[in-house]
């Protein structure tokens, strides 16, 4: 099997045919980093800090070559796969830190009480140990940030683990490039060349190969509810299941108050369509979904909102592929009973913004009406209350995010939206739009299914680390293992 790379801008071949991984290929890198794995899983923080300081300055060093390849892959443009380089190497850095500063090696220090139980028990140290070689599945929006050295990557290496990436096919050559900085690195360091991995393959086989092969620890993945869906049931169906962290699909409600839309004008309608718009549309915190009360105001936003949109000039998608689902999904929203406000013909190339509206009663009677929609499109509807706003909270199920605008007071119906918001997603804002994700300490990318798989952890901020360390008790533990403070043998 073979893999090609793809312009984004002109659907032509890009550089040579590559081959895809065999399942000797994938045996080969996977026992790599299970080789790899015993020596860093004991290594000192300021160990791992070094390498994910220098992998930061390999890319910062190679920069222009870099990013001028992902923008023929991707299209996603010169400023935003620059900033997206920034980011990637930031992550980096502040695992690094993180790593360094013993994060990874905290432990809980119980020490014996005598008598008899229940109050009396033996000396116990809780510590946690790295789970093993994690397969990191690349995302197609993301080619650096979510990528082969992405935060995914940069966590599992400071948690100790060792890595096996499968590259995305929508950017193999980008992602080629990236490994073999990894690899020049990790030959500098004197580290094993198996600490990273990477396999590829436009074919579900080598991420279910990936994904079963069994010296996997655990999996982590950003991308599709489908792709995700059937990662996660093979990664249950191994002999011995393993943990597969999955960031899917989100719709990201942005509900308002008909005085939140008024008073924010032109300027909220501006940014809205910004942010439906960014990128294509292609962010996993794209608004999909507007929730808006019925009033003058709300409609009169509506106004300010189609113009806006109207204005907005998006790129050329990924792959034609997500154009086609593109196309897909918003056939079937209208077909679903939704009706369109925005819907200009169809451009081979570029698609154009869709913005279609239905009331609340059919949104929450319709499931395909609750699926998402990825790219430059959303969807309106429009409620006649806070409790049936609410309502249509509870039949979306899960989202990565909730906007509130209009929460500023203490109501109880303030109160309720809050409550609603919360109970189905993992970030809520109270002003701004949803895309852009910051990474910091108190970061929650992540959320209730179909967002994600496991919506107690995060693939963005600083606890993306728990992810990959496991938790063991040691009872009456010897001397020299309470010396290593938290730090596995």
């Amino acid at each position: 099997m073979t893999l090609q790379s793809i312009d984004a801008r002109t659907g032509q071949p890009l550089g040579p045919t590559l081959s895809s991984s065999s399942a000797a290929d994938i045996d080969l890198a996977v026992q790599a980093a299970h080789a790899a794995f015993a020596d860093w899983q004991a290594s000192e923080g300021s160990s791992r800090a070094a390498l994910l300081d220098a992998l930061a300055r390999a890319l910062e060093s190679d920069r222009q070559a870099l990013v001028a390849l992902a923008d023929q892959e991707t299209g996603l443009g010169l400023p935003r796969l620059n900033g997206e380089l920034d980011r990637t190497a930031f992550q980096l850095r502040r695992f690094g830190v993180i790593a360094r500063n013993g994060v990874p090696f905290a432990f809980t220090d119980d020490p014996a009480v005598s008598g008899g139980p229940p109050a009396g028990h033996p000396a116990m140290l809780r510590v946690r140990m790295p789970l093993g070689p994690v397969a990191m599945f690349s995302a197609s929006n993301f080619p650096f940030a979510f990528s082969v050295l992405g935060g995914d990557t940069a966590s599992a290496l400071a948690a100790g683990c060792s890595v096996v990436v499968k590259a995305h096919p929508g950017h193999p050559q980008t992602s080629r490039r990236v490994h073999g900085l990894v690899q020049q690195i990790l030959q500098a360091l004197g580290l094993p060349s198996g600490l990273v991995g990477m396999v590829q393959g436009a074919g579900h086989e080598v991420g279910v190969g990936l994904i079963q092969h069994p010296l996997i620890a655990a999996g982590a993945f950003t991308g599709s509810t489908r792709g995700g869906a059937a990662l996660q049931a093979a990664a249950r169906q191994r002999r011995r299941p393993i943990p597969f962290y999955g960031e899917l699909g989100s719709i990201n409600p942005v509900v308002a108050t008909p005085a939140a839309l008024q008073a924010g004008g032109e300027a909220l309608a501006q940014a809205l369509a910004g942010s439906i718009t960014l990128g294509c549309g292609q962010f996993c915190t794209n608004p999909g979904l507007l929730v808006f009360q019925r009033s003058e105001a709300s409609s009169a936003f509506v106004q300010l909102l189609l113009q806006a949109l109207k204005a907005q000039q998006p790129h050329a998608m990924l792959t034609q592929g997500m154009r086609h689902a593109l196309d897909a999904g918003t056939r079937a929203q209208l077909a679903a009973g939704a009706s369109a406000l925005l819907h200009e013909p169809v451009d081979s190339l570029n698609p154009r913004p869709f913005l279609a509206e239905v009331d609340a009663a059919t949104f929450v009677a319709n499931e395909q009406l609750h699926e998402e929609v990825f790219g430059p499109a959303s969807l309106i509807v429009w409620t006649e209350s806070v409790a049936q706003t609410v309502q249509v909270l509870q039949a979306v199920g899960g989202s990565l995010t909730v906007t509130l605008w209009g929460a500023d007071q203490d109501t109880p119906e303030t109160r309720a939206l809050v409550r609603g918001a919360m109970a189905m997603c993992g970030r809520v804002l109270f002003a701004g739009v949803p895309t852009g994700v910051a990474v910091t300490a108190a970061q929650q990318h992540g959320g209730p299914w179909p967002s994600s798989t496991e919506p107690m952890s995060t693939s963005v901020g600083d606890a993306a680390l728990d992810r990959f360390l496991r938790p063991v008790a040691l009872q009456d533990t010897p001397a020299w293992l309470v010396q290593r403070q938290g730090r596995p043998c």
